[in-house]
């Protein structure tokens, strides 16, 4: 598929003159940090949304008793530390000394066991603690306990996960709100503070260093581990949905970062001498269509199955990072490439020859006959915005009866939570990515819960996908769970809770004179001016 053709309208690359300039005032470089995120923040809740820009905005407002350095291993945040006791089955957490909200409170561990508790209702990991979990409690205001039924070795990385949504400590007061309703205030013990003061939903979010906070005193600092120092006063998100706009700021230096900007950007800033280009993470970001499993037509797995002849990753990974097959890999399956649990397993309906012909075949043989389906996307975010691009030209050729609603992301996280058939508001398809840390293994993996309403976005009734989860965390070794993950892959391949697109490398954009950048999620320790 020509890319050009999805993105038409796009400025010309050598147009950079013409491009319209941020007005912002120029402040004391060393002291402001001005970032341009993939998308706009409408919501302050990493717990109740997996919506990346939200849990950006967690990192920087909100820690962890635990954080993942590299090796994938938990390391210390905000715990000194912790015992193992009763053949493992009693965990003991202390927390560090001194540990104050951005409010002026201190954290105490009442506030780590009701934030927990609301983490476990919404995250894959949790869930799957939860259900080994006899007791969670705080024993004064610097311990809380965890008394299992079993032990679970996981536990810690579980405390430190950095699967969305990632476990951050939040005011008992804030803590104590229902996990399927929105928290309305960003109170944390991280870095950075929030500003509420200054916030402006489209436009600005704004962070203030946060004096009293205490970087732990161990570890190096990897991923989300090791000391978080904070080098800015400020950091300022600019929300610039116009890729010339952010481009063009980049470039005459009005701003500092770009997080995502599209492949015809990058190529015109390979050419600056004043701006590096470099993939924010080095393991690539996975790439899905999601059905909805409640209503017609995908409600039925014959319909879900039907699609896969005109499903091509290569054509949905080239309309996110263009041409250049360094860029992104096909086929893919479940799991992150480049990680123990990729596997080939049960991609035979990805991989053979693409015939829309053979789709529409399916289709009718499936019992579709002009049913009416709505694709929901976005416009102002990078990922999301070329997949669903891909996929309305998709549908459009294989004769469904599809309405297509673009409206920004901040909209569509909104609206995929609906569980309202069609008539009502309600949604078919939608396309996202998830990044690479969300598919390394079962544990955090949104997209293959088959757990019904307790589902992500979709809501998917699946049992033997549960069941192999389950099989999956009681593995005795990596072969064992190698196993089972091709199961698991061969299952989604038949169920279809979604439809792997492939995997692709995200590249951020940055002034030359920013160093010391963290490799991972878009993270603001570390970071500062050399």
């Amino acid at each position: 598929m020509d890319r050009r053709s999805l993105l038409a309208g796009g400025m010309a690359l050598g147009a950079t003159a013409a491009l319209p300039r941020v007005a912002t005032a120029q402040p004391a470089r060393n002291r402001i940090l001005r970032f341009v995120p993939q998308a706009n923040l409408t919501s302050l809740d990493p717990i109740w949304t997996t919506a990346y820009i939200t849990r950006n905005h967690g990192l920087m407002v909100f820690d962890t008793l635990y954080g993942t350095g590299r090796d994938f291993q938990p390391y210390p945040q905000m715990a000194e530390g912790h015992v193992f006791e009763q053949d493992n089955k009693v965990c003991t957490i202390t927390l560090r000394a001194g540990l104050r909200f951005h409010d002026g409170e201190p954290v105490r561990a009442i506030d780590c066991v009701a934030s927990l508790q609301r983490w476990m209702r919404r995250s894959p990991m949790g869930q799957k603690l939860a259900t080994v979990l006899d007791e969670l409690a705080a024993l004064d205001d610097r311990r809380l306990r965890f008394t299992l039924k079993q032990p679970f070795p996981l536990l810690l990385s579980a405390l430190g996960s950095v699967n969305t949504p990632i476990p951050f400590i939040m005011p008992e007061r804030l803590a104590r709100t229902d996990p399927f309703q929105q928290v309305r205030e960003a109170i944390g013990s991280g870095p950075y503070r929030f500003k509420a003061d200054e916030f402006n939903s489209g436009s600005l979010v704004v962070y203030e260093k946060f004096a009293q906070y205490s970087p732990t005193p161990v570890g190096t600092r990897s991923l989300t581990a090791g000391p978080k120092v904070a080098n800015f006063d400020r950091v300022e998100w600019l929300i610039i949905t116009d890729a010339a706009t952010a481009a063009s700021a980049l470039q005459t230096g009005e701003i500092d970062w770009y997080e995502q900007p599209t492949p015809e950007y990058r190529q015109l800033f390979a050419r600056s001498r004043q701006i590096k280009v470099e993939a924010i993470d080095p393991l690539p970001n996975g790439a899905v269509l999601r059905f909805n499993h409640l209503h017609p037509p995908f409600n039925d797995k014959r319909m879900r199955q039907a699609i896969l002849p005109a499903v091509s990753q290569e054509d949905h990974l080239i309309a996110i990072v263009g041409t250049d097959r360094a860029m992104y890999q096909a086929p893919t399956g479940v799991f992150t490439p480049g990680t123990p649990l990729a596997t080939q397993a049960g991609l035979e309906p990805l991989t053979g020859p693409r015939s829309v012909d053979r789709a529409r075949a399916l289709l009718r043989e499936a019992g579709y006959t002009n049913q009416p389906m709505r694709l929901i996307g976005p416009t102002d975010i990078l990922a999301p915005a070329a997949l669903t691009q891909v996929g309305a030209d998709m549908f459009r050729r294989l004769g469904m009866n599809m309405d297509l609603v673009v409206t920004d992301w901040g909209t569509v996280v909104q609206r995929r939570a609906s569980r309202e058939p069609l008539e009502r508001g309600g949604w078919s398809v939608f396309y996202t990515a998830f990044g690479s840390y969300d598919f390394l293994d079962p544990a955090g993996h949104f997209p293959i819960r088959g757990n019904g309403a307790n589902a992500w976005f979709g809501w998917p009734t699946i049992p033997r996908l549960e069941e192999l989860r389950d099989a999956w965390f009681t593995a005795p070794n990596l072969d064992a769970q190698k196993r089972i993950a091709e199961d698991i892959q061969r299952t989604v391949m038949d169920e279809l809770p979604y439809v792997p697109l492939g995997s692709y490398l995200s590249m951020t954009a940055m002034r030359t004179d920013l160093v010391d950048r963290v490799a991972g999620p878009a993270m603001f320790w570390g970071i500062r001016r050399g």
